[in-house]
């Protein structure tokens, strides 16, 4: 395992590349109403962020399992957990969830952030699942600081999204971030204080709890992409990139324009 502790200027570079996501899927969250498609979501995603002089990381992304990803932002319905690809027959309707996980690369360095947005009203139940996944990230993103332990993070996600009777994808995590879309360390979901590889000032991870209504169990579609919850119950997934410090983490990405948008519905 090698891990890239960053400089003051590249955790700067990390913060214009992140803070672009938060805009771009804060132009994305503007559009999503019942109607569109993911298509449509992933034009407008793909011409904002080259508009801004960065490149959308996940277009063409490899995949160990087949083909190179075919769009711009990764848009998960319902029950998709990671990995939707846009395309014309997905339709948004009233009372779907879609989260919509965005990547750019800026100068060098990488971006990468998820929100789960409602579309029009959404039953009760699952707006506690966002809200809940949503509470685990900043739960996680607290303990994650010079010191601590990966396990930590893992830890305090488990634990609170688990009082609440949802599942934890164990297959997918967060991981480090920096001129690689993907570096170490690996930042499991779930684990026990005091495991893990240590953390220290100048790493830079991205913590993306991803949870089930139901079971955590998973499955890929035919596409080699799309990851469904087997029970076809809803899946949330909320991304922030940080930079460790010694004391409280930095949080690079940015959820203020989408949250000021919702504020705003």
């Amino acid at each position: 395992m090698k891990i890239f502790l960053k400089t003051e200027d590249e955790i700067e570079l990390m913060r214009k590349a992140n803070l672009l996501v938060g805009k771009t899927l804060a132009e994305v969250g503007k559009h999503i109403k019942p109607g569109v498609t993911t298509k449509q979501l992933d034009a407008l995603a793909d011409e904002f962020i080259r508009d801004h002089g960065a490149v959308p990381t996940f277009k063409g992304f490899p995949n160990p399992y087949g083909g190179p990803f075919p769009g711009s932002i990764c848009t998960s319905v319902n029950d998709v957990v990671v990995h939707g690809v846009p395309n014309e027959e997905t339709v948004l309707k009233d009372g779907d969830i879609i989260s919509v996980d965005c990547g750019t690369l800026l100068e060098g360095f990488n971006g990468d952030s998820c929100y789960t947005f409602c579309v029009g009203e959404v039953s009760a139940e699952v707006k506690q699942l966002l809200k809940v996944t949503k509470e685990s990230l900043y739960r996680g993103i607290d303990v994650a600081k010079a010191g601590n332990h990966i396990g930590d993070i893992g830890n305090e996600v488990q634990n609170h999204c688990e009082s609440f009777g949802y599942g934890i994808v164990r297959e997918l995590t967060g991981h480090g971030i920096g001129r690689e879309m993907h570096e170490d360390p690996q930042v499991p979901n779930y684990g026990r204080r005091g495991n893990g590889t240590m953390l220290k000032a100048g790493m830079c991870i991205a913590i993306e709890p991803m949870i089930t209504m139901g079971n955590r169990a998973i499955y890929m579609m035919p596409d080699r992409w799309t990851i469904r919850t087997r029970d076809g119950k809803p899946a949330a997934h909320f991304e922030h990139t940080i930079a460790i410090r010694k004391g409280k983490a930095e949080i690079l990405s940015s959820f203020e324009e989408i949250e000021c948008l919702e504020g705003q519905n």
